[in-house]
């Protein structure tokens, strides 16, 4: 199983990106999955989370300005990210809980962005 993070970039603050973490191999079933970033001298943090049956929870940071999504049917998920801020500057990482009777955590590559003041 892999995890393919893309959509990250340069914008400037105000602006919006969307990110996408496709998950690819034999996969029966994907569970949780979480958006998590780290900015540079900064410890790794949770952005976001939705469960398989669409729950989300949200830092407190970004609260009303992204939206965590997913689409089962093409095993995919979304960070959608408005009203960006300098602040938000960071590698993006997704991460899936994968299986069905016993899972394994699943890390995508990382995706960076960039927001400019």
């Amino acid at each position: 199983v892999q995890l393919q993070a893309s959509g990250g970039g340069l914008v400037q603050a105000g602006g919006s990106l969307r990110l996408s973490c496709a998950a690819s191999g034999s996969i029966f079933s994907i569970n949780r999955m979480n958006w998590y970033r780290q900015a540079p001298g900064k410890q790794r943090e949770l952005v976001a989370t939705i469960s398989s049956d669409g729950s989300t929870i949200y830092a407190n940071s970004v609260k009303g300005r992204f939206t965590i999504s997913r689409d089962n049917a093409k095993n995919t998920l979304y960070l959608q990210m408005d009203s960006l801020k300098p602040e938000d500057t960071a590698v993006y990482y997704c991460y899936a809980s994968i299986g069905r009777t016993t899972s394994r955590d699943y890390w995508g590559q990382g995706t960076q962005v960039t927001v400019s003041s």
